[in-house]
């Protein structure tokens, strides 16, 4: 399968500009947000590797109005460790800081990781189960959350530098703290990347979140952007 790179950008940002178009609808419940993050990968050995990224995220759309504030910046980090050849665990920790852009809390978080990948031709398949403690001032969560997501290069049989590249998720999250009903989400998300050099790796993207969907729905839309540097 061979797909040019400049007709793979158009028909990405044709979708992404018609998740856009839904800010303009007016409805209810919903809140859009851009994203950009920037990642370093670093391999300790040939099974244990570090991750450190940092996150901005900012309203694009909040109480029926467009506007574009700070909401967070994340600060994360978390160690690999690779059991078999398409398997691997994880730890990692993050910090949120909240309380200097908004009306929420800074929030410690904490997870645990085991994720499975296979490859059938070109498309690598993966599953990925976590577990994680949302800790604030106010309360501790505790998340589950199953992935399924796949990733595929749009030229030939394998990523070269320079080529274009496809990352699709779903996920399902079940949240449950004291004196609180549980609560259920799911996430889409799609994400087209380039192989800048080897070691090197820019995405764009967007994530459509249904939280809450047993009791009070609410839609979110996030518009992504990343840089990954491996060392």
């Amino acid at each position: 399968m061979t797909i040019s790179s400049t007709s793979t950008l158009k028909g990405f940002l044709l979708i992404n500009i018609l998740l856009v178009s839904v800010i303009c609808t007016g409805q209810e419940n919903f809140t859009a947000f851009v994203q950009p993050a920037v990642a370093l990968n670093y391999n300790v050995t040939n099974t244990y590797s570090h991750n450190f990224s940092v996150q901005n995220r900012n309203y694009l759309y909040d109480n029926e109005s467009v506007q574009l504030t700070v909401r967070q910046i994340d600060i994360v980090h978390f160690s690999n460790l690779r059991i078999k050849d398409n398997q691997s665990l994880a730890f990692g920790i993050l910090y949120r800081f909240r309380e200097n852009f908004d009306d929420g809390t800074n929030e410690l978080r904490l997870t645990q990781q085991y994720n499975l990948q296979y490859k059938t031709n070109v498309i690598r398949y993966g599953h990925r189960l976590r577990t994680e403690q949302r800790i604030t001032s106010i309360k501790t969560t505790h998340r589950y959350r199953y992935r399924f997501s796949l990733d595929l290069p749009l030229q030939g049989e394998k990523l070269d530098v320079g080529e274009p590249y496809f990352v699709g998720n779903f996920e399902n999250l079940l949240s449950v703290a004291k004196e609180q009903r549980p609560q259920y989400d799911v996430r889409f998300t799609l994400n087209l990347g380039w192989k800048i050099t080897e070691k090197t790796k820019f995405q764009i993207g967007s994530e459509y979140r249904f939280e809450d969907y047993s009791q009070n729905l609410e839609q979110v839309l996030l518009l992504l952007s990343s840089l990954n540097i491996s060392l």
